[in-house]
């Protein structure tokens, strides 16, 4: 029997308000992402997720735990 895989769960965290790019910015998704999101398969989820990921890393909104910078 094959197993299912589960949905990608969505990256919101409840702090919803748009930036001027009409950015999110409690889960760092455009609008467009947010209202298609339960439509999209695995996959379009995770390249979601990763375009989540570099727009809190370029904002300034992630920050990296452990890792050493050169000086």
């Amino acid at each position: 029997m094959m197993s299912v895989e589960r949905p990608v769960a969505s990256p919101c965290v409840n702090i919803c308000a748009l930036d001027e790019a009409d950015i999110c910015l409690g889960c760092q998704r455009t609008v467009e992402e947010i209202t298609r999101w339960s439509r999209m398969d695995n996959t379009e989820r995770r390249v979601v997720l990763g375009r989540c990921h570099e727009r809190a890393r370029d904002s300034g909104m992630l920050w990296t735990v452990g890792v050493k910078t050169t000086p």
